[in-house]
């Protein structure tokens, strides 16, 4: 049965409460500490210095959407959709959604500009390098969900021995995963010099290599955007894309892991990223077509779109 009409717009209005809820509960750790069975609200609150009452009405709301139950009154345990904030991704994104990205979207209007710096007085990447707390909570919701994005490789042909430049890359956990299930691989993660990573754990076959997509990428044969091209508009984006095409070898592939906005009303998660997208730095999600310009003003064609990344040549 579809919701009635009060439903669809009560849910859409109360959406900065979920947000800012589910992120203080993230980065209080409930989920963490609801791990060994149920427990009082009051011995949770406690712990983490939290009104007790206060973090009751929380659990109390998000479990009536089914994050967290109450099994009697007071007391507390983890479901299947709260135990996702047990992983690090999902937590990090629970206190980014709640807290940065919460303030950023504050101000956004009709203008078609970023509302991110009119609250936080500085633009998206320049405040995330100076906040080393909020760089590392990014990183780490890069990182979620990583055996997913390596499964949508899966139709691309490997020749085998090829490096892979992961551009724009982050901690290096998706470039690790790819190079675990194809051993002849090499690697390089390209990314800023601030990026919160281990470079020890990223083996002998993978290289950190420090810089800015916007002026030069290392040589590779086959380079990944990974959720990298939606943080920007299309002027940006295709100065990066210009800037790979500048580097690859003529043989060089493109391997993009984004959202394809679908058509119509079709429920599409990518269609409200979008509107983040938009509100931190006048990024976008985009549909087919504009991909595929897109990829053409960067130098690149004969694009296919498997069924979860998109694969472009050089032109």
């Amino acid at each position: 049965m579809s919701a009635a009409p009060e439903e669809v717009v009560w849910n859409l209005l109360r959406g900065p409460l979920t947000a800012r809820v589910l992120g203080i509960v993230a980065e209080l750790d409930v989920a963490g500490r609801l791990a060994a069975g149920p427990r009082p609200v009051a011995e949770v609150a406690a712990e983490t210095g939290a009104d007790p009452d206060a973090l009751h009405r929380f659990l109390r709301a998000l479990a009536s959407d089914g994050v967290f139950a109450e099994e009697e009154p007071g007391v507390f345990r983890n479901t299947p959709a709260s135990e996702l904030l047990l992983s690090r991704g999902w937590n990090a994104f629970g206190q980014l959604f709640g807290d940065v990205f919460y303030r950023g979207v504050g101000e956004l209007d009709a203008s078609g500009e970023a509302s991110f710096p009119q609250v936080l007085g500085t633009d998206f990447w320049s405040w995330l390098a100076e906040h080393p707390r909020e760089r590392a909570l990014f990183d780490l919701a890069m990182e979620q969900g990583k055996e997913q994005r390596v499964d949508r490789f899966a139709p691309v042909e490997w020749r085998g021995d090829e490096t892979v430049v992961d551009v724009g890359g982050g901690n290096g956990s998706l470039l690790a995963a790819l190079l675990d299930r194809r051993p002849g691989l090499r690697g390089i993660v390209f990314d800023l010099p601030e990026t919160v990573r281990d470079e020890a754990a990223l083996g002998e076959r993978i290289e950190f290599v420090a810089g800015d997509f916007f002026e030069r990428v290392p040589e590779g044969d086959v380079y990944v955007l990974s959720t990298i091209l939606h943080d920007w508009d299309d002027e940006h984006a295709t100065r990066i894309l210009q800037t790979i095409r500048a580097a690859a070898k003529p043989e060089s592939r493109l391997l993009v892991i984004d959202s394809v906005v679908p058509p119509g009303n079709e429920p599409g998660g990518g269609k409200w990223l979008d509107i983040l997208m938009l509100a931190l730095a006048r990024g976008k999600e985009r549909d087919e077509r504009q991909w595929r310009e897109l990829l053409a003003a960067g130098g690149f064609g004969s694009i296919v779109f498997h069924e979860a990344v998109i694969e472009a040549r050089c032109r």
